[in-house]
C-alpha cells in the first residue's frame, strides 16, 4: 500500500469506525464502543487518528493521570485495522503519544496481552520494559496482561 498515512486529533465522529475497529481487534476482550470513543476524545486527553484516503485506519489514546512535577502517563488504547497492519501506522501512532508524555516528563504505564507478541516487541522498541504482570486482567477472555513501564524523558 503506498498511500499517505496522516497522523492527527481523534474526533466524536470517528467513533462509529473506531467501535468497528474495536469489534475486530479485541472481540472476545470487552472491545470499546462508539461511545466509550466519544467520551475518551472530549476528555481534554491525547486521542488520535491514523487516516489514509481510504478513511480512518488507526486510532490511539494517551491518557495524563498525574501531573508534573512526577507526570505519569497511560496508553489506553491502539488499534490499526487489520488490512493495514504491518505499515508502520501503530509504530507512528505511538510515537506521536510518547511526544506528548515526553513534553510533560511523564512515565508512560500500559498493559498488554501477554500473548501479543508484536505489540509487546513494539513496545519494548520504544523502550518500554515489563514490570508486573495481572493476571486475568482482560475481560471476557480472562487472558492476562503485562504492565510496562517507558520511564521519563527529558531529564
Amino acid at each position: 500500500m503506498s498511500t499517505t498515512v496522516t497522523i492527527g486529533p481523534l474526533y466524536r465522529a470517528d467513533a462509529e469506525r473506531c467501535a468497528e475497529l474495536e469489534q475486530l481487534l479485541f472481540a472476545g476482550d470487552d472491545p470499546w464502543s462508539a461511545q466509550a470513543f466519544r467520551d475518551a476524545v472530549t476528555s481534554g486527553q491525547a486521542y488520535l487518528a491514523a487516516r489514509t484516503d481510504a478513511g480512518l485506519v488507526g486510532y490511539a489514546g494517551l491518557a495524563i493521570v498525574a501531573g508534573p512535577p512526577q507526570a505519569e502517563a497511560e496508553v489506553h488504547t491502539i488499534g490499526v485495522d487489520p488490512a493495514w497492519q504491518r505499515h508502520g501506522i501503530g509504530r507512528a501512532l505511538l510515537a506521536k503519544l510518547l511526544e506528548v508524555a515526553d513534553e510533560l516528563r511523564a512515565t508512560v504505564f500500559l498493559e498488554v496481552r501477554t500473548d501479543n507478541e508484536p505489540a509487546r516487541t513494539l513496545y519494548e522498541r520504544h523502550g518500554f520494559e515489563i514490570v508486573g504482570i495481572r493476571k486475568r486482567y482482560y475481560r471476557p477472555s480472562g487472558a492476562d496482561a503485562h504492565t510496562m513501564r517507558r520511564d521519563r524523558r527529558g531529564d
